[in-house]
């Protein structure tokens, strides 16, 4: 039997059971899968971090760089956010330059910590006009079982959580020592959804990926902020009253998220 079939019988499965409201793994359908985070797992990165989100796995490392100031902002830094999808993690992904999956991926999450203001730019400049650091966020998926944009976007603030800025000297990095931690005036985490003929559920696991009509992905922060939504996964689309509810769970089970794992 090939992939194709398998993953037509299992999205024949998934939907059965939410007919009868039911998952497959017995959640709720806003109840996310186990979580586990461990942070400073690398030892060459500023700040790293890998997180397990049911059976997805995503390793985060966090490197400062001084870089050029844009010239339309002399005295802010900037962020970088990238995701590799490793063959390891699926028989799906390829090798090569980023697809269209992983590009849109890194943008959702990029966005909200860059439109949250989780960092203030005008922390990471030097010297204006002259040199400011440039923080690369890269994330690696290890094993992919659906809703690699939660794991990914709760390991990049990890990852970020656990930074500390390398001290300089000459406008050099001094290897191994630090200026202090980095700081974050909010945390923003991304929250995703399936739309599985006619149920929304949180945090989709793969069988649930492969049979969504549509997704939706929220990202809050702990005040109540929503810098960045993202719809995709097909022609489907949401009414108004299930982005209400989808809001409301994201931002309950967000909050929850920040409280057993974050400070």
């Amino acid at each position: 039997m090939n992939d194709e079939i398998i993953w037509d019988v299992k999205t024949e499965k998934v939907r059965e059971a939410l007919r009868e409201g039911k998952r497959l793994d017995g959640r709720k359908p806003e109840e996310y899968r186990h979580i586990e985070i461990k942070t400073g797992v690398s030892e060459n990165a500023d700040g790293s971090a890998t997180v397990t989100l049911g059976g997805c796995k995503v390793i985060a490392g966090v490197k400062f760089v001084p870089g050029l100031p844009y010239p339309d902002s002399p005295d802010e830094g900037t962020i970088s956010v990238g995701i590799e999808l490793l063959q390891l993690a699926s028989p799906s992904f390829e090798s090569g330059p980023p697809g269209e999956e992983a590009i849109e991926l890194s943008r959702v999450v990029d966005r909200g910590i860059r439109e949250s203001k989780c960092i203030d730019f005008k922390d990471l400049c030097i010297r204006e006009k002259e040199l400011v650091w440039v923080v690369f966020i890269d994330l690696y998926a290890l094993n992919d079982d659906g809703n690699l944009y939660d794991a990914a976007s709760i390991a990049a603030l990890a990852a970020l959580e656990n930074a500390r800025i390398p001290k300089l000297k000459d406008d050099k990095i001094v290897k191994g020592e630090y200026d202090g931690k980095l700081k974050l005036s909010r945390k923003p985490l991304l929250s995703t959804f399936a739309k599985i003929g006619g149920t929304v559920v949180a945090d989709p696991d793969l069988a649930e990926w492969h049979a969504l009509d549509a997704r939706f992905s929220v990202a809050t922060t702990e005040d109540g902020y929503l810098p960045a939504f993202q719809k995709g996964g097909g022609h489907g689309a949401f009414s108004r009253q299930e982005i209400d509810s989808i809001i409301d769970i994201a931002l309950k089970n967000s909050k929850e998220i920040r409280k057993k794992h974050f400070r």
